[in-house]
């Protein structure tokens, strides 16, 4: 017969009511830990059916049966000692489980659903035993009620240490992946003979394949783990774009600059457009430098080459666009790989045509148009302007070059399209206003 020390009989009444609530939760909890087995197959079961990278994985399913028990003997240890949630740790299966999901790359959100799954299974068994245990109505309520609470707050406390811990391993598992995979990168690149099936199986990527080369690049931004985020995820929409034959191969470089080859079919067609589409992004600071399309493990280091190349004029370019291909610019990356050189050729080509003014600028329009149709009606029409003043305007280009064109008109069109994509860069200031 229980004694109760406090003053009213409805005190009283509480604290014996909370005593059973705890006795038989502890009681509820034991019997479903003796059917652990099914609870553990039931949770695999729901989980493999939608995640089919788990499938017939029996290590995997050894450590969630194992994580399963571990957290229904420590949630059984808080029903028995009232633990304080707040120092609930969660348990060594439980860790490891987080650590192997982590490093077999499986997402996030799968092992967070692992525990969604175990909660309910759980819940559903225990509710079982109230039922078969008939108990009166309040207490059956006081039951349910304090089971939803403990496990909610049990599963939410262990959860958060779990997905810390998955993305802890993630992060270690993905800089060693990283930097196994730039080391064999890097050996293909340097020409030395290749295994190439073992090279392949390593990087998860067919060399057999047609190539295009892609470096990468963030501007101003300096979180490094959100900025190589954001690459992946350019590169992982860019293939799905080009509609590439696999998974592009990923290689961080640095905290915002990335090596990027997108396995491409044979009939793929590569052009601004497709370009433009397959590197759009919300993120303003993205900047692409683009190879051209090549075959086999010579193709793949070609391509990658241009790639490079055209990045080191990208990022000289004033203003920038998004996408930089080597196809548009080649000739003027070859020659931009000494950014000092290359602007006093184009000054010494293009002589006071190079001043950066409006003026100029106009000039160099004109000219560089007319050099392309060779028409002075067509350059007028898609300019917008009257003929004659197109005429006009190749003449003051012309007086502005200081010789005819005809004696160095290959150079002037290069140096042209030089001040086109890197505009300041290899301009010369216009001279001081005198009053």
């Amino acid at each position: 017969m229980s004694v109760c020390t406090i003053g009213w009989p409805y005190d009283c009444v509480v604290v014996e009511q909370a005593a059973a609530v705890d006795r038989e939760l502890l009681a509820i909890g034991a019997a479903v830990q003796a059917r652990l087995p099914d609870l553990a197959q039931e949770v695999w079961q729901r989980l493999a059916s939608t995640t089919p990278e788990l499938r017939g994985d029996d290590m995997y399913e050894e450590l969630l049966t194992a994580s399963i028990a571990d957290n229904v003997a420590s949630l059984l240890h808080v029903f028995e000692q009232g633990t304080p949630i707040g120092v609930v740790r969660a348990p060594a299966a439980a860790q490891e489980n987080a650590r192997r999901m982590a490093q077999r790359q499986v997402p996030i959100v799968r092992l967070v659903r692992s525990y969604r799954i175990a909660h309910g299974r759980f819940l559903a068994h225990c509710v079982e035993e109230i039922a078969a245990r008939s108990y009166i109505s309040d207490l059956t309520a006081a039951l349910v009620a304090r089971l939803v609470d403990v496990t909610f707050d049990y599963v939410d406390q262990v959860s958060v240490q779990v997905i810390a811990t998955y993305q802890r391993e993630r992060d270690q598992w993905l800089i060693g992946q990283a930097a196994k995979r730039a080391a064999r990168v890097n050996a293909l690149l340097t020409g030395n003979p290749a295994d190439m099936d073992a090279a392949e199986s390593a990087l998860g990527y067919r060399l057999r394949a047609k190539h295009l080369g892609v470096v990468a690049w963030l501007s101003g931004e300096s979180d490094a783990a959100k900025c190589m985020a954001e690459l992946e995820r350019l590169a992982s929409t860019a293939a799905r774009t080009l509609k590439a034959r696999g998974r592009a191969l990923f290689v961080p470089r640095d905290e915002a600059l990335a090596w990027i080859w997108l396995p491409l079919g044979q009939d793929a067609q590569i052009n601004r457009e497709s370009l433009e589409a397959a590197f759009h992004d919300k993120v303003a600071s993205v900047r692409v430098a683009v190879g051209e399309p090549a075959d086999g493990l010579d193709g793949f280091r070609r391509t990658h080459r241009q790639a490079v190349q055209t990045q080191n004029l990208a990022v000289i370019a004033t203003p920038g666009t998004r996408v930089t291909a080597f196809a548009e610019v080649g000739a003027l990356a070859l020659i931009c790989s000494d950014r000092d050189t290359a602007r006093s050729w184009v000054l010494a080509t293009l002589n006071d045509l190079a001043i950066d003014d409006e003026p100029h600028a106009r000039l160099r329009e004109t000219l560089q148009l007319y050099l392309t149709t060779g028409s002075y009606t067509v350059t007028a029409e898609r300019m917008l302007l009257h003929k004659n003043t197109a005429q006009y305007r190749v003449g003051k280009a012309e007086q502005a070059l200081g010789a005819p064109i005809g004696e160095h008109r290959a150079d002037i069109e290069l140096a042209l399209r030089a001040c086109h994509h890197l505009g300041r860069a290899v301009l010369r200031d216009p001279p001081p206003t005198t009053r």
